[in-house]
C-alpha cells in the first residue's frame, strides 16, 4: 500500500485539468472539449457518391439514446461471396467519444472497405451518467440485435441481408472498446446468439488496470497520452459506485481464479491482442495475454516497441500496420475455424 500511495502523491498531473472536465454536483461531467465528428446525412448512404464506405445510422434503444453506425464497401461483392461483420466498440476510457467521433467513424470505414467487411459501430452510454455495465449492456444489445437481424430476413437491414455471413462474426475495440471486446464476449456465451457465430475477438491496446501498480504505469506515471491520475480518475467515473480498480470489470486477470471461470474463459473465441511498449497499459495487456493462454484460449499477441496508448490515432504508418495485422488475422481466423470443423468432424 505504501508503494501505491508514493505512486499516486507523485503524480504531478490534475487529471480533471488534464481531461479538461468538469464534474457537476449532480455527478454528471461538463466535458469542455469538442472532439469532431462525422454526421450521417442521405449522401454518406449513397452508392453513388465518391467515398471510402457508405454510412448510415439505425436507433438501437430510443429510451437510452443508443445507436449503431452501419459501414459497408461501396462496391459490394459478388452475392456468393458475403463479407464478415464486425462489431465495434470505440475507446475513450468509457468517459469520451462516440461512434460518429472522427478517428473511429475513419477507421470503421477503411475497415468496410478494405477488409471488406460490414461494420457495426456502437454509440454506447457514457459514463459517470451511465457507470459500468451500462456500456456492457448496450453491447449485448447490439449482439441480440444482430441475432435478431439474421433470424428475420424478411425484416431485416438489407446491407446486413444482402452483404453479411453471420456465421463470420468479429468483436473489435480500442482501449475501452478492447475492455468490452473481452467482456460482452463473456456475455454472448451465456445467450443463444444463432445462427451469429463469433469467431474472434480484436483487442488493440485493451483497457485493464488494478489497485495494485505494474511496472509499466509506475514508469510511465506522467505520459503524456494516458498519465496514471487521469487512468485512475477515469476508472473512478466508470467502475459502480464503491468499487475500486480491482472490480472484475477493471482487473478480470485478478478475478478469474477459480475453475467455473477459467473454464467459461477456455470457451471464448481465437483473439488478437495488440499493443506497444509506450503505453502504460502494456503489462496489464500481457497478463490478458497470458489468462487467456493459460485458460486454453488462442491467442494472437503483437507487441511493438516504442508508441504509446492510441498511436495508431496519431501516426499513420502505424495506423496501416494495425490494419494490417487486423486483416491477417480476420483471414486466417476464417481458416482457423475450418480446421477445428475438419478435426471434430473426423474425431
Amino acid at each position: 500500500m505504501e508503494d501505491q500511495a508514493s505512486v499516486a502523491s507523485s503524480a504531478s498531473i490534475d487529471p480533471y485539468k488534464f481531461l479538461k472536465i468538469v464534474q457537476n454536483p449532480d455527478g454528471s461531467l461538463t466535458r469542455q472539449t469538442i472532439f469532431p465528428s462525422v454526421s450521417a446525412t442521405e449522401e454518406s448512404a449513397d452508392p453513388d457518391t465518391s467515398q471510402l464506405a457508405l454510412f448510415k445510422d439505425i436507433p438501437l434503444n430510443p429510451n437510452n439514446e443508443t445507436f449503431i453506425r452501419l459501414y459497408r464497401p461501396p462496391t459490394p461483392p459478388p452475392n456468393t461471396n458475403k463479407l464478415p461483420l464486425l462489431i465495434h466498440f470505440h475507446g475513450g476510457g468509457f468517459v469520451f467519444f462516440s461512434a460518429t467521433s472522427c478517428p473511429f467513424h475513419d477507421a470503421c470505414s477503411v475497415k468496410a472497405a478494405l477488409l471488406p467487411s460490414v461494420v457495426i459501430s456502437l454509440a454506447y452510454r457514457l459514463a459517470p451518467e451511465h457507470r459500468l455495465p451500462a456500456a456492457y449492456d448496450d453491447a449485448m444489445e447490439t449482439i441480440v440485435w444482430v441475432r435478431d437481424q439474421a433470424v428475420n430476413t424478411n425484416g431485416s437491414d438489407p446491407w446486413l441481408k444482402e452483404y453479411v455471413d453471420f456465421s463470420k462474426c468479429f468483436l473489435i475495440g480500442a482501449s475501452a472498446g478492447g475492455n468490452m471486446v473481452y467482456h460482452v464476449a463473456l456475455r454472448a456465451l451465456d445467450i443463444d446468439i444463432s445462427p451469429v457465430k463469433i469467431i474472434g475477438l480484436i483487442m488493440n491496446e485493451p483497457y485493464f488496470s488494478g489497485v495494485g501498480r505494474t511496472d509499466s504505469e509506475k514508469r510511465f506515471i506522467n505520459d503524456r497520452i494516458l498519465p496514471l491520475a487521469a487512468n485512475d480518475l477515469m476508472w473512478s467515473l466508470a467502475l459502480p459506485e464503491g468499487a475500486d480498480r480491482d472490480h472484475e470489470y477493471c482487473n478480470p486477470m485478478g478475478a478469474a481464479d477459480g475453475s467455473h471461470n477459467k473454464e467459461k474463459i477456455g470457451r471464448l473465441p481465437r483473439c488478437l491482442v495488440t499493443g506497444h511498449g509506450g503505453d502504460p497499459l502494456i503489462d496489464k495487456q500481457r497478463e490478458l495475454v497470458k489468462m487467456l493462454e493459460e485458460c486454453g484460449v488462442e491467442v494472437v499477441a503483437k507487441f511493438a516497441e516504442g508508441g504509446c496508448h492510441g498511436i495508431e490515432i496519431l501516426e499513420p504508418l502505424k495506423a496501416q500496420a494495425l490494419f494490417e495485422s487486423i486483416k491477417e488475422f480476420v483471414d486466417t481466423s476464417f481458416q482457423y475455424v475450418d480446421y477445428v470443423a475438419t478435426a471434430k468432424a473426423t474425431m
